[in-house]
C-alpha cells in the first residue's frame, strides 16, 4: 500500500509520517487478521492527503458523498495503510448502544461481559468503520457522543469505564437521500473531520479498470469507463434513478465478460437488472447500446 500511495505522487512527509506511526503503535498478534487487504485501492491523490493527515493528527474521519465515490473502499484502503486491525459497525433500524459496546451473556455458568465492535476497536487500537451513520437511532447516538468526543473514553454501564486506544481512529460514512437516512445532529457532526467525497475521475477509472484487468484492452478501457460516466450523468440530470450507477456492478459484469459471457448478457446482470422500473432500464439499455455492442465476446474485449 506504502508503494501505491508513492505511485500517486503522496507526499513523502505523510508516508514517512506513516511509517513512524505503524513503528510506534504496535499490535496484538491475535488481531492481526482484522488487517484488511484491500480488492481495490482508492484514487485520488487530494483525498488521500486530507484523510492522511487528518488521522496523523488524531482526528476521526466522516465521508460524505453520493453513490459510487468510494467512502468504504477508502475507508479500507486507510486501515491497510496504518496496518491497523478493522472493526465494521453498519446502522441499522436494530442497532443500539448494547450492540455497539457489548452486552452481558452466559459462559461456562457465569454472567460475562460479550465485548461490543466499539468496545473492541477502543481498547484494541484498531480503526472503527461506522457505516451510514446517518441512520443511527437516538440510543447508538449517545454512544458515539462519548465515544468520539475529546474525553476519549468509553463508561461501560454496570463494569467500569476504559481509555480509547491512542491509535484507534473512527471513519463514518454516510450517502444523502437514502431511505431511513436523516441529517446528523451538529453535536455529533463536530466530532468529525468530514470530507466530500467527489465523483471519480475518468483518468481514475481507467487506473481501476486496468488494475482490476490489466489484459483488458485499451479501447474497451475507454468505453468501459465512458459508459460509466454516461450513467453518471443520466443520474445527475435526473433521466435515470442512482440504481444502475453502479461500479460494483460493472467491475463484476467485466467478470462475467472475463468468464465468457457475452458484453449485453454480462452488463444486463450487473447495472441494467438493477432498476426495477421497465422505462428505466429502456433507457439504460440505450446507454450501454451506445458503448458496447451485442452479443460482444470475450475474445474481443480481452488481449489474451
Amino acid at each position: 500500500m506504502l508503494d501505491f500511495l508513492r505511485g500517486e505522487g503522496i507526499k513523502d512527509s505523510l508516508i514517512s509520517d506513516i511509517i513512524s506511526f505503524r513503528n510506534y503503535y504496535k499490535l496484538e498478534p491475535i488481531y492481526e487478521y482484522r488487517i484488511p487487504v484491500p480488492k481495490y485501492n482508492y484514487y485520488g491523490k487530494e483525498v488521500w492527503e486530507q484523510a492522511i493527515t487528518a488521522l496523523l493528527c488524531g482526528e476521526n474521519l466522516l465521508l460524505v458523498g453520493s453513490k459510487a465515490t468510494g467512502k468504504n473502499v477508502l475507508a479500507e484502503n486507510l486501515a491497510a495503510v496504518f496496518g491497523r486491525p478493522k472493526w465494521d459497525i453498519s446502522f441499522h433500524v436494530n442497532t443500539d448502544s448494547t450492540s455497539l459496546i457489548g452486552t452481558d451473556t452466559f459462559e461456562n455458568g457465569q454472567v460475562v461481559f460479550r465485548e461490543g465492535p466499539i468496545y473492541q476497536c477502543a481498547k484494541w487500537g484498531g480503526f472503527g468503520v461506522l457505516d451510514e451513520i446517518n441512520m443511527a437511532k437516538n440510543d447508538a447516538v449517545a454512544v458515539l457522543h462519548a465515544t468520539l468526543d475529546y474525553r476519549r473514553i468509553i463508561d461501560v454501564p454496570g463494569y467500569d469505564k476504559i481509555t480509547i486506544d491512542e491509535a484507534s481512529r473512527f471513519i463514518g460514512t454516510m450517502n444523502y437521500g437514502y431511505a431511513g437516512t436523516r441529517e446528523l445532529n451538529e453535536a455529533l457532526t463536530s466530532r468529525f473531520m468530514v470530507i466530500n467525497m467527489p465523483n471519480i475521475t475518468t483518468e481514475n477509472l481507467k487506473k481501476l479498470l486496468l488494475k482490476e484487468f490489466p489484459n483488458l484492452k485499451e479501447e474497451y478501457v475507454e468505453q468501459f469507463a465512458g459508459l460509466f460516466k454516461d450513467l453518471q450523468l443520466k443520474s445527475e440530470n435526473s433521466e435515470i434513478s442512482t440504481k444502475s450507477v453502479d461500479l460494483r456492478g460493472l467491475l463484476a459484469s467485466i467478470h462475467l465478460m472475463n468468464k465468457g459471457l457475452t458484453g449485453d448478457k454480462a452488463l444486463s446482470m450487473g447495472i441494467t437488472n438493477k432498476s426495477f422500473d421497465d422505462f428505466e432500464r429502456t433507457l439504460v439499455e440505450d446507454v450501454i447500446r451506445l458503448r458496447i455492442p451485442d452479443n460482444l465476446e470475450r475474445s474481443e474485449i480481452f488481449k489474451d
